[in-house]
């Protein structure tokens, strides 16, 4: 019995020491200078200051992006019109059928229309369209979709623009999908070049 007794001790014990804590804490208090007592006091407040001060301020900063960026998913689904848009312009354009048809460039004139004022809605909301053609890889705006292989330009030069990108303000509201251009590959050339001549050789000997 009392092995049980000593294995489970009592959990009066516990909040007595806590009390004691506290009693000690007390007459700690109690036993401080008044000049002692006063930078106490004035280092709680100033703690409790900085701390209300701190809950304003991002409480602020959380106002203002709600107010800037409220917006933010209604936008970037927006963006999905744009792209379908552009779609069916494409699958118009190289539709046989219709091909230089007065049809086609009625319908291509009316779609036009219906994109400029789209974008035009989006600037005036702040959104805006990322310039990727001739520009250098970002990888904060781009991304990289292919390269190309183009001597006439740096390596690492946007070339091609596969899906637009958009800003919000400061914000990336959607990545450019591009191809980027790269080096041509001087050695396959030459290596593909003496096996053409080697194959041309080897004709002319049997010949």
């Amino acid at each position: 019995m009392e092995k049980e007794e000593n294995q489970n001790p009592n959990p009066n014990n516990e909040e007595q020491v806590e009390e004691n804590k506290e009693i000690n804490k007390t007459s700690e208090s109690e036993d401080l200078k008044p000049e002692d007592k006063m930078k106490d006091l004035e280092d709680k407040l100033a703690r409790a200051y900085a701390e209300i001060e701190n809950q304003r301020r991002r409480f602020e900063k959380e106002k203002d992006d709600a107010f800037d960026y409220g917006g933010f998913s209604l936008a970037r689904e927006t963006l999905n019109l744009i792209d379908n848009l552009e779609r069916s312009k494409l699958a118009l354009e190289n539709d046989e059928n219709l091909k230089n048809s007065e049809t086609l460039k009625k319908t291509l004139e009316h779609l036009n229309i219906i994109q400029k004022d789209m974008i035009s809605i989006l600037k005036k909301n702040n959104i805006e369209e990322i310039k990727s053609i001739d520009q250098k890889l970002d990888p904060n705006l781009h991304q990289a979709m292919m390269e190309v292989e183009d001597d006439n330009k740096e390596p690492g030069t946007v070339v091609q623009e596969i899906q637009k990108g958009f800003m919000m303000k400061d914000r990336l509201l959607r990545p450019s999908l591009v191809a980027v251009s790269k080096k041509t590959n001087k050695k396959e050339d030459n290596l593909k070049q003496d096996q053409k001549s080697e194959e041309n050789q080897s004709k002319s000997n049997k010949n």
